[in-house]
C-alpha cells in the first residue's frame, strides 16, 4: 500500500509509511475498512488479496507496514493487545517441554502469561538478570527457545545490552524477544542491534492518547513473519480496523511527542533526586542509573517513564499516588497526559510473592507532555 523507502529519517517514515492516499477519493489518511467481508472475483479471486477481516483488513494492513518500516523489520503484525501479540509469538515459538528465559524484571501481565497460563502447556521458564549476559547465559538449557528483555524494564527501567544478549542467543540456538514498548521505535531499534522479535504494546506511546488497545509483533526473518502470521489469522484476535486507525493516527506525532516526554522526563528525574522524601530515583538519562552507559548507547534519548522509592514505605507511597492532581492515579502508560501509580498494588500485583516483585514503596510515573512546571509542582504538592 506504500513505499516503504521514501526517506530513511524517522518521522518522514513515520508519517508516510503505509499511508498511500486513498486511490478512489485522494484521501491522504487510510480509511477505516469497517468491512468483515469482501466481494470476491469469481471462487478463488481475491481482489487485492482480501477476503475476510480476521486475515487481512486494509486499514491493518496500513498499519503492519508502518510498524515494519519503523522497526527496520521484514514483517509486522498487528493485534488486539500487546498480551495477544505475546500469546501468538509464544505458541508459534514454542512447544510443549520448551524452555524460555524470562527476565527478573518484567510487566506483571507478562509475567502472569508465563506463570498461569503458558506453563499449563507444558513450557518452561527461568528468570534471569537481563542486564548480566553471563546471568542469561547460565539460565539457558538445551531446551531454551526464546530470551525474553523488557529494556527500558517496567517497572524498574532496568537496562539490558541488546547487542551483548544477541550473541548469547544466537551462540545457543534460541530467539531473542526484546519488548521495546518503554522506548518505542523512535528511542530504540532491536532488531538493528540483533533482536530477532520486537513486542509492543501499541497501547502505550505507539497509540499515545490512551484511547486504543492494541500490540505488534515486528520480526526480521522473513519466514518466522509468515509462521507469525499463519497463527495470527489461526487464532484471530487481530486489531480491528478502528484501533489500526487510531495507532497509525498516533504514530504520526511519535517522535515530537517522545521528544517531549523525554525532556520533561529527565526535568522530573532531576527535581527527584534532590527531594529530602524520595530515597532512590530510577531514570535511565541518570548517569549514577544502572546500565546508564548502556542506554546511551542503544538509545537516542532517555523516554518518559521514571520510578522512584519513597521514605516511609508502602502507606507513604500509596499517599503520594494519592495526593497527585495533575498526574492522573491510574494504570497503563505512554499517553499525551501524566499517569502516577503504586505498582505493587496496581500494574504489578501478579508477581507479588515472586522473583519479579517490586519493592513496596516504589511509585512509577508515566510523564506526559504537560507544561514540566506544573509537573514538578504537583510532584513537590505530593510529596509533601
Amino acid at each position: 500500500m506504500s513505499d516503504r523507502h521514501i526517506s530513511q529519517h524517522f518521522e518522514t517514515v513515520a508519517i508516510h509509511a503505509g499511508n498511500t492516499a486513498d486511490p478512489l477519493t485522494g484521501a491522504v489518511v487510510p480509511p477505516i475498512y469497517q468491512v468483515s467481508t469482501y466481494k470476491q472475483d469469481g471462487v478463488g479471486g481475491l481482489r487485492g488479496g482480501y477476503e475476510y477481516s480476521r486475515s487481512a483488513n486494509p486499514t491493518r494492513t496500513a498499519l503492519e507496514e508502518n510498524l515494519a518500516a519503523l522497526e527496520g523489520g521484514r514483517r509486522g503484525l498487528a493485534f488486539a493487545s500487546g498480551l495477544a501479540a505475546e500469546d501468538c509469538l509464544l505458541r508459534t515459538l514454542l512447544s510443549p517441554g520448551d524452555h524460555v528465559v524470562i527476565p527478573n524484571d518484567a510487566y506483571g501481565g507478562t509475567f502472569r502469561l508465563f506463570a498461569k497460563v503458558v506453563s499449563r502447556w507444558g513450557v518452561e521458564w527461568s528468570v534471569a538478570d537481563t542486564s548480566d549476559p553471563a546471568a542469561v547465559r547460565a539460565a539457558i538449557t538445551p531446551r531454551t527457545k526464546a530470551v525474553w528483555v523488557e529494556t527500558p524494564s517496567n517497572p524498574l527501567l532496568g537496562i539490558t545490552d541488546i547487542a551483548a544478549l544477541s550473541h548469547v542467543a544466537r551462540e545457543t540456538g534460541a530467539k531473542l524477544v526484546v519488548d521495546n514498548t518503554f522506548a518505542s521505535p523512535y528511542l530504540q531499534q532491536p532488531l538493528a542491534l540483533g533482536a530477532d522479535v520486537v513486542v509492543h504494546s501499541l497501547t502505550k506511546y505507539m497509540g499515545g492518547h490512551s484511547d486504543v488497545v492494541g500490540g505488534a509483533l515486528v520480526v526480521a526473518d522473513q519466514e518466522l513473519g509468515e509462521e507469525l502470521a499463519y497463527h495470527q489469522n489461526a487464532m484471530g484476535a487481530v486489531a480491528g480496523p478502528m484501533d489500526a486507525w487510531l495507532v497509525l493516527r498516533g504514530i504520526k506525532t511519535l517522535a515530537v511527542r517522545m521528544d517531549r516526554h523525554s525532556e520533561n522526563a529527565t526535568q522530573v528525574a532531576e527535581m527527584l533526586t534532590r527531594h529530602a522524601r524520595v530515597t532512590r530515583v530510577l531514570y535511565p538519562g541518570l548517569p549514577e542509573h544502572p546500565g546508564h552507559e548502556t542506554a546511551a548507547k542503544q538509545m537516542r534519548s532517555f523516554g518518559g517513564m521514571v520510578s522512584f522509592r519513597v521514605e516511609g514505605g508502602e502507606e507513604a507511597a500509596v499517599e503520594v499516588c494519592n495526593r497527585a492532581r495533575v498526574f492522573t492515579l491510574g494504570e497503563s502508560l505512554g499517553g499525551v497526559e501524566s499517569l502516577i501509580e503504586h505498582p505493587g498494588r496496581m500494574t504489578h500485583a501478579s508477581v507479588a510473592g515472586s522473583l519479579l516483585e517490586v519493592p513496596a514503596d516504589l511509585v512509577r510515573l508515566s510523564v506526559g507532555i504537560e507544561n514540566v512546571d506544573d509537573l514538578l509542582e504537583d510532584l513537590k504538592q505530593a510529596l509533601a
